[in-house]
């Protein structure tokens, strides 16, 4: 049994108190994994952004908004966890400066300065004690897998999960599991909850069981 912390869904980069920028992420995959993983006996926490599903009731939840909030949520629980699934898809940048209020309409448009939000599961695999593992998620255009190359190196990963733009929102999905030496693990298509299903059994396969044993 292990103690998987499961980061989840989108998160938000205000502009002003009422207008934000965001992502299509449903949470659907996270949800499914979660399933997966309860079923298996393995303990899950999530740390999940705004979404329109239920999670499993057995999974803590941990509720967040913006990825600096999601970072700090995750960090706090990472010392209680054996291992990470990062299949959240937090906002890579947000404003520099937030407005108080609502920013009123211009008829000559409006310009936004942005920077980058921290790097959650980068930072995550940073702060790893030695027998922890990280799983990351990639969305790639066409599952393209040159740039997944270059994240598990950058993030510090086991294994990166690369999947393609049609997963978004869909109840579907496929997915190519890549190693650190970017070996192929393995493929595997169909429903989110079939593909899951698989996923966490490789996790075990490659990661929790070879901690563990």
């Amino acid at each position: 049994m292990a103690r998987i912390l499961l980061t989840a869904g989108p998160t938000r980069a205000y502009f002003d108190d009422v207008r934000f920028m965001t992502n299509a992420s449903s949470g659907r995959m996270a949800a499914a994994l979660a399933t997966a993983a309860l079923g298996r006996g393995h303990d899950v926490t999530i740390v999940s952004g705004p979404v329109p599903i239920t999670y499993p009731t057995r999974a803590r939840v941990i509720p967040v908004v913006t990825t600096t909030e999601m970072l700090a949520a995750a960090l706090a629980e990472l010392p209680a966890c054996d291992g990470v699934v990062a299949a959240a898809a937090p906002c890579d940048f947000e404003p520099i400066t937030r407005a108080s209020g609502k920013i009123p309409r211009r008829g000559t448009g409006l310009t936004v300065e942005l920077r980058p939000t921290p790097d959650v599961i980068a930072t995550l695999a940073g702060r790893a004690e030695a027998a922890q593992w990280f799983v990351a998620f990639a969305l790639e255009p066409g599952a393209d897998p040159r740039r997944a190359f270059e994240k598990i190196e950058a993030k510090r990963c086991d294994l990166i999960v690369v999947n393609d733009l049609t997963a978004i929102e869909g109840q579907k999905t496929a997915v190519t599991v890549y190693d650190r030496q970017h070996a192929t693990v393995g493929s595997r298509a169909g429903t989110k909850r079939t593909v899951a299903a698989w996923l966490v059994r490789v996790f075990e396969e490659r990661l929790i069981r070879g901690r563990n044993s």
